[in-house]
């Protein structure tokens, strides 16, 4: 059986309190034995990232520059896109559920596409719109993210 595939997405900067939710969403997901994708850069991305590593998870990053050196350090797997903001496409297409961890018009976008495409879009602290299944906290998020994948 393939490991699902968890997008976490979120701002690049973001408050201490958002990147201490996104590290665990991350520690998390490793434990669940899912692989995370995210953009692969700073705040949120990184600190989801993070927490994967800790607890020895995979991690892909796809890369809105050119260059898998612009990678944050937690990414195993670095897929340098150059296509900017394009590069969503390419994250919301490859994970089967997506967690959003507060976030900015980025992560909307994420949050619209994954909508779109009819993937489980689980909510932390992010934008209030129809679809979204909202979570009270790291724990929740990674239960009902995986909860209609186990089927």
């Amino acid at each position: 059986m393939q490991q699902k595939i968890i997008a976490v997405i979120g701002a690049g900067n973001s408050d201490e309190n958002t990147l201490r939710i996104a590290e665990e969403v991350g520690k998390l997901i490793a434990r669940r034995n899912a692989i995370l994708i995210c953009g692969g850069l700073g705040g949120v991305m990184e600190a989801a990232a993070k927490g994967a590593k800790s607890e020895g998870g995979i991690t892909v990053g796809i890369l809105p520059q050119s260059y898998k050196s612009d990678a944050n350090p937690y990414i195993d797997v670095p897929v340098a896109t150059g296509f900017g903001e394009g590069r969503n496409v390419i994250i919301v297409r490859s994970a089967d559920a997506l967690i959003a961890v507060g976030g900015e018009y980025g992560t909307l976008s994420e949050i619209a596409l994954g909508l779109k495409t009819g993937k489980p879009v689980i909510g932390i602290n992010t934008w209030d719109i129809k679809g979204i299944i909202k979570a009270d906290d790291a724990e929740d998020a990674v239960n009902k993210a995986l909860a209609p994948l186990a089927q």
